[in-house]
């Protein structure tokens, strides 16, 4: 779970694709035979690369949609999974009027509701109601457990539809700031290898409808408890570019101005730089961007994130670089989790500086939260601090950003829960084996 959704300190201001792109052959819906019961180890093919990924992917019933594009849970349609015009022309193939529709929209999502069932949706038309109750499905998750962690973080355990389950985590702040973390997948395909999620490889993307419904819980859930929810950040399990039309459209109906009605740069997307569908991202959304970094060189990026294998630090800082002279002040987040003895030196504040220049951008500093499926250890927070302070002497915006919710699992790096088997931990290069021991 990467940047943004934890407090952070400003320090050091100065003035101054489809999927095919990306990984083959993971098996997707319309291949056959299915191979979901099938734990395989995959590869991303880059020229004279091979990105070890890992996938029990598999294909879900509630992802299907019926004639008209929209997306079905059994014989229902599931309305979390429609944008606002798609629900607009359902309601009317059903002979309602449009003004129906809104009025349905803004208790699904707005006015302080947040239905999920028929009962729920007071001062709608009878005949509505009942031609909803025989045609919709209102839930796409199941809520199983809610952790409480000592500094207020909340862990939230959703059930699917197929009996899997996803975390979601709910950064409470003093300052108003409170702040959703969603996932996008069970599990991750990228095997980063400071990441737990990555451990579990991937076993399927999630829904737009099993997305959005995190934030609505969020709200339904918590408000009332630590005020409104005000930030969405797609930072917990999986890679939200590997599920990109999913994500897009999810991101789509957050900040639609008749529901959750979140701000476009308080819903932040992360992603650890697959480039076809970062421009995609960046041309079809307005929402804010996150980048992955965790790296200088190509050689140490190889190794804790393989992604890099097939789009490196230069393809991906020159994308963004040209991809953000269109778009007026909008800055990328860098996210830097901090490993110690790998790139924490000196060396790398300067080479990160290098890195960035030209991109309008903010760096966040992470510390690295320790887990059982990782030999990587903490930074200290005095170099840490030393690292910050190069980056602001240089004129770059950078945060710290505290772990929040690690008692419980609930930090950067620390969702999910790996089965049996697991993703491979990659071959340590030589001279970082001292780092680890």
């Amino acid at each position: 779970m990467e940047a943004m959704w934890m407090r952070r300190v400003p320090v050091g201001l100065k003035p101054s694709i489809p999927f095919s792109a990306l990984i083959l052959p993971i098996p997707f819906p319309h291949l056959k035979p299915l191979l979901s019961l099938h734990h395989r180890s995959l590869s991303i093919t880059a020229s004279s690369s091979t990105i070890p990924v890992y996938s029990t992917y598999h294909h879900h019933p509630s992802s299907t949609a019926d004639e008209n594009g929209n997306p079905i849970k059994g014989s229902k349609v599931l309305l979390k999974g429609m944008r606002y015009f798609e629900l607009q022309n359902w309601v009317q193939s059903h002979g309602y009027r449009p003004g129906q529709a809104l009025m349905l929209w803004k208790r699904l999502y707005g006015n302080n509701i947040w239905a999920h069932c028929i009962d729920e949706l007071e001062g709608l038309n009878k005949d509505f109601k009942s031609m909803l109750s025989e045609h919709a499905e209102f839930k796409a998750l199941t809520l199983k457990d809610s952790i409480k962690a000592s500094d207020g973080t909340r862990k939230i355990l959703f059930t699917l539809d197929d009996g899997l389950v996803i975390e979601t985590v709910i950064i409470p702040c003093d300052r108003g700031r409170n702040t959703v973390c969603v996932s996008s997948q069970v599990g991750c395909a990228m095997n980063c290898q400071f990441c737990y999620t990555g451990r579990m490889g991937l076993t399927r993307h999630l829904t737009a409808a099993e997305i959005v419904e995190q934030a609505v819980y969020a709200r339904r859930l918590f408000s009332s408890e630590v005020g409104s929810i005000t930030n969405v950040v797609f930072m917990g399990m999986g890679e939200p570019f590997h599920n990109i039309e999913s994500v897009i459209k999810a991101a789509d109906i957050m900040v639609h101005d008749q529901g959750l009605h979140f701000s476009p740069r308080k819903v932040t997307v992360s992603t650890s730089g697959l480039v076809p569908q970062l421009k995609r991202f960046l041309r079809e959304s307005n929402c804010a961007l996150a980048v992955s970094l965790n790296a200088t060189t190509d050689e140490v990026r190889n190794w804790v994130m393989p992604i890099n294998r097939k789009y490196n630090l230069s393809l991906l800082l020159q994308t963004l670089r040209e991809e953000l002279r269109s778009k007026r002040n909008y800055k990328v987040l860098f996210e830097y989790v901090m490993l110690a003895g790998v790139n924490d030196s000196h060396e790398d504040a300067r080479r990160l500086i290098d890195l960035v220049q030209g991109i309008p951008c903010k760096v966040n500093l992470i510390s690295f939260n320790p887990h059982c499926g990782s030999q990587f250890k903490p930074t200290s927070e005095e170099k840490i601090i030393e690292f910050r302070n190069i980056l602001a002497e240089a004129g770059c915006i950078v945060f710290l950003r505290p772990s929040r919710g690690d008692d419980q699992m609930a930090a950067c790096g620390q969702l999910g829960k790996p089965g049996q088997v697991q993703a491979p931990l990659l071959r340590v290069p030589a001279k970082f084996q001292s780092a680890l021991t």
